[in-house]
């Protein structure tokens, strides 16, 4: 029971003062690890992997011939996870999945159940429904992104050939020598840079193939670089429009410059207040999927890499 609802404090106080309970088996040939997993109590799992019983626990093999790799695949108890999307939910149960596989002996992997089906499969049968709502959700974020992108490429390279001012005969451009001209062409050519970028980003996404693989490490990642390059070229596109301002208005007063710059800065704070909840959820999971490939290929010990999931 404790074990179901992911108490770890009473689960811990049990095994302290009877240790033999861990070995406990119920009714349907389950033990704890069973149902630890097959209800996504994460904590509970982690306080039981490290302990020496556990090398014993993860063969067992319950009524129904389910490993517990097969519970861990199971989605009867699953509620819908922790994450906020339907990528990152999908990619948590991805990452579930490998974590208990991990402790998984070799040729219990390709155990078969008495329904005839191994643990991958069972996972992608259970997970089809989840991946459809992935690649929905995946399809318009790219699709409206890559056509806020384009309008923002679409400003800033037109703010390019429009420069404040205006041009001598020459074809100068007259406010050239002024310092904030520096900063506004270095911004326009930033921010049509990044949104062209952007849309390259979320383009590449659209014509994947969303298959579950790909909703592992290399979509989440994907999808974190294309919301960094397109909040940096909203941001290059505001500060572009300010270096304009003050090139073109010479404010003398304080308070006025003060309304300008606030005027500046209010839509960049709104998109942050509103898009960096989700924008932390998918660079964290792109940076930990840079951590697990690099913890995994180099040489050594890297376990200190690994960072742990709430």
């Amino acid at each position: 029971m404790a074990a179901r609802a992911g108490i770890v404090e009473v689960v811990t106080e049990i095994l302290t003062v009877y240790p033999q309970a861990i070995d406990h088996i119920n009714r349907k040939g389950q033990n704890v690890l069973h149902v630890a997993i097959m209800h996504r109590q994460y904590k509970v799992y982690d306080k039981l992997k490290d302990k020496d019983e556990a090398k014993r626990l993860v063969r067992g093999i319950d009524n129904h011939g389910c490993t517990i790799l097969h519970r861990a695949a199971d989605t009867k108890f699953y509620h819908g996870g922790t994450r906020p999307t339907p990528a990152l939910k999908l990619q948590q149960e991805f990452i579930w999945f490998e974590q208990v596989k991990a402790q998984m002996p070799p040729h219990f992997i390709m155990h078969i159940n008495r329904k005839g089906k191994t643990a991958d499969q069972l996972f992608k049968d259970m997970h089809r429904e989840q991946l459809k709502a992935a690649q929905h959700w995946v399809k318009n974020t790219s699709q409206s992104c890559s056509t806020v992108a384009v309008l923002v490429a679409t400003v800033v390279f037109t703010a390019a050939y429009t420069a404040p001012g205006g041009f001598l005969q020459n074809g100068r451009p007259i406010l050239l020598d002024k310092p904030l001209y520096s900063f506004f062409t270095v911004m326009d050519v930033a921010g049509l840079a990044s949104s062209l970028t952007s849309v390259v980003v979320f383009l590449s996404i659209l014509t994947s193939s969303l298959e579950f693989g790909d909703f592992h490490h290399r979509l989440p990642r994907n999808l974190s670089l294309g919301f960094t390059f397109l909040f940096f070229s909203v941001t290059s596109t505001m500060l572009t429009f300010t270096a304009t301002i003050l090139l073109l208005v010479h404010l003398q007063t304080k308070w006025t410059a003060s309304l300008t710059y606030a005027a500046t800065f209010l839509p960049i704070g709104v998109f942050a207040l509103f898009q960096f909840p989700l924008y932390y959820q998918y660079f964290m999971a792109a940076v930990k999927s840079i951590l697990d490939f690099l913890r995994k290929n180099l040489p050594g010990n890297w376990d200190f890499l690994e960072i742990k999931d709430d």
